[in-house]
């Protein structure tokens, strides 16, 4: 068993990590309300700019602008968005067994995946494990904002049209609650057409001033509202993940005190009742 002194400073010790944790939890929360009312916000837009484009898609000609171009899927690119920070449970875990998974199931489909991070601790994580990596993204952001999905985006872009790459793939956490980020890993390129109806009659769009001059614009603005999108849903549910936790770590804590000081009241206890007990047989060894 532990001296006193030991369990006293253990006592301390486990005190000191409690108040970091409830202090990071409080942190995280007020940064959360802020995070999810910015994906709220984008959610509508990144929703509507993708369906629009999932209407053109259908009825523009494949050649009318290279982003719309439809390739056979030998080389597909993952861009893999994780967290810079960890202390937030399983929420890169989750992203990198899905990762993980995605490339164990498609080894025989496709010819080559190869991964676009944004995250040091991806980087850290498939680094190590010897994936190929075109791009990281790490201490290139100072925050998290519409430029730097405009970066990535570009480059995405790139890729494709370049031919480097015939498919992308985002796979970042979706924030659902505090409590529940989901993994998605949603296609970006090529953009898949919406399902025509049986009666459906594609209608043809006149253009002004041309058809390559707004795809050109729209098509791109598509790209980055997707890579923001799924940045600001990682951002709020880091958040998350680390308030809930941060929560159960300060829970945990209490419980670690709580036994530590019942164990210390008890050796107390015990260590007094051995003096005393010493006093006594030493007195009546005096009389």
């Amino acid at each position: 068993m532990l001296s006193l002194k030991a369990l006293r400073r253990r006592i301390v010790s486990i005190k000191s990590t409690q108040q970091i944790t409830r202090a990071m939890k409080m942190v995280a929360a007020a940064r959360l309300r802020r995070a999810q009312e910015r994906i709220i916000e984008a959610r509508p837009y990144a929703d509507k700019i993708r369906e629009v484009l999932q209407d053109l898609s259908l009825r523009t000609d494949p050649d009318v602008h290279p982003l719309l171009a439809r390739r056979e899927m030998k080389k597909v690119e993952l861009v893999v968005i994780t967290t810079n920070r960890g202390l937030c449970g399983s929420f890169n875990q989750n992203i990198f067994r899905r990762v993980e998974r995605f490339v164990r199931e498609n080894r025989r489909v496709y010819d080559d995946i190869s991964l676009t991070i944004a995250g040091r601790k991806g980087l850290d994580y498939f680094h190590r494990r010897g994936v190929s990596i075109i791009r990281d993204y790490v201490n290139r952001f100072r925050e998290i904002d519409y430029q730097a999905a405009a970066t990535i985006g570009k480059d995405v872009v790139e890729d494709y049209i370049g031919e480097a790459v015939d498919g992308v793939f985002l796979v970042y956490n979706e924030f659902r609650s505090p409590l529940i980020q989901r993994v998605m890993v949603k296609d970006l390129f090529p953009i898949e057409p919406l399902e025509a109806e049986p009666d459906y009659y594609p209608v043809e769009y006149i253009y002004e001033p041309s058809a390559d001059a707004i795809l050109s614009e729209l098509l791109p603005r598509y790209v980055e509202v997707q890579v923001y999108r799924a940045l600001l849903e990682s951002v709020a549910g880091e958040h998350g993940a680390r308030m809930t936790a941060m929560d159960a770590a300060t829970e945990n804590a209490q419980e670690m005190i709580e036994k530590l000081t019942l164990i210390y009241n008890k050796a107390r206890q015990s260590a007094i009742t051995k003096e005393m007990m010493e006093i006594v047989g030493g007195a009546e060894a005096l009389k």
